[in-house]
């Protein structure tokens, strides 16, 4: 789950990590009056929107007067933002953030993943702040260093201490530095985050560490620890057909191909996605109904996937282990039924119950194309997207 910057900026506080004053508007009105509470200029006036890129796609200016941030405000509020994280579409910005400017004497870059091939958590940091982290790691990789935490052990003062001095930091700023990567670090694995990214981390003029930024991404399957977060979940800022399939507890993912797919287990929907792509087409989105998914959620699934107006055909493969294929099949069934199969739907089906399976889809009457094998659907629907391209 993303959320964004002020959101992220009010749970920094709460540990401890120092962020610069500042407030979440959603008027042009609630602009000026925010700059006005700061009681300093400029103030900065930042779109929010789960998205990067938002200084260079003219999302982020500065105010150098409370009428001049009335006016950004007004500007930016409904504004679509386009940066190289949003695509072409962009986003439409819907809140900011009004927050004081700062004397700024260098930038740096923070951030923290977790590392699954070392069981780790990798602690990032460059002298490039302020910059496409992406760019850096692709044109000066030297630039970014690095330190492995184990989370049980969580970090220890060499660690920071390492990032300090390859960073080149003053004595004063060396020791802000170091409780601030503890902070981080146990703000990560105490919130179960996934993603915890600083750019710019900040030197003041008055050698001051201050977040100026924060990126946070909170891990879907650990959420049900932080019930406070679930507040912070932004559906505008989601896909709809996202968060319609989050409903019904589907794993649907968004794509930006023609090809439909609904298959039965994470692993069994990355290989189907291959074969798509071997097959010359492309996934329109990643769908995994689950191992002990119900006719009702195959029903849904299937209905979301033909909401999309990207999809021109459909590929269901399913293994009939926990989910038996007589429910797949009366669940694909009542969904063409209710909205109507307006694209070819080709099913690959093997396992518990396949014979029935198959017999309630020969009978349901509808024009349902029953694949020998996963190389056969694959091609069918490839084909078959094709013609209707």
């Amino acid at each position: 789950m993303k959320i964004h910057e002020y959101q992220a900026k009010e749970l920094f506080r709460t540990f401890g990590i120092p962020v610069p004053r500042g407030s979440a508007v959603f008027s042009a009105s609630e602009g000026r009056a925010a700059a006005e509470g700061l009681g300093t200029l400029p103030v900065v006036v930042k779109a929010q929107i789960h998205a990067g890129g938002r200084g260079k796609g003219g999302g982020v200016k500065l105010a150098h007067s409370l009428d001049e941030a009335e006016k950004l405000a007004s500007e930016m509020l409904g504004m679509t933002l386009v940066t190289h994280q949003t695509g072409p579409q962009g986003r439409v910005v819907k809140k900011l953030l009004v927050e004081e400017g700062l004397n700024i004497a260098r930038e740096l870059y923070l951030g923290i993943v977790p590392d699954r091939a070392t069981a780790s958590l990798v602690v990032m940091a460059s002298e490039a702040g302020g910059m496409d982290i992406e760019e850096v790691a692709a044109r000066t990789p030297e630039k970014i260093i690095k330190q492995r935490i184990r989370p049980m052990e969580g970090l220890q003062p060499f660690n920071a201490r390492a990032l300090a001095y390859e960073l080149n930091l003053e004595p004063e700023v060396l020791k802000q530095f170091v409780g601030l990567v503890a902070k981080l670090c146990d703000f990560f694995i105490r919130r179960d985050c996934s993603l915890l990214e600083i750019n710019p981390l900040v030197i003041t003029g008055d050698k001051q560490l201050i977040a100026l930024d924060a990126k946070i991404n909170f891990d879907d399957n650990a959420l049900f620890r932080h019930k406070d977060l679930l507040a912070y979940r932004d559906l505008d800022e989601e896909d709809p057909l996202e968060v319609e399939a989050s409903r019904y507890n589907l794993n649907y993912i968004k794509l930006d191909g023609n090809i439909g797919n609904m298959v039965n287990g994470a692993g069994l929907a990355m290989a189907t996605m291959d074969i798509i792509k071997l097959a010359g087409a492309e996934p329109a989105n990643f769908l995994d109904v689950g191992g002990g998914a119900s006719a009702e959620m195959v029903e849904n699934g299937f209905r979301i996937i033909l909401s999309d107006q990207n999809v021109k055909g459909v590929l269901i493969n399913i293994f009939g282990g926990i989910l038996r294929c007589d429910v797949l099949a009366s669940g694909v069934v009542e969904a063409a039924k209710k909205v109507g199969i307006k694209v070819p739907v080709v099913i690959r089906m093997e396992g518990t119950n396949v014979d029935e399976g198959r017999r309630i889809l020969k009978e349901s009457g509808l024009n349902l194309f029953v694949a020998r094998d996963v190389w056969d659907a694959a091609g069918k629907v490839a084909e078959i997207a094709g013609a209707r391209a």
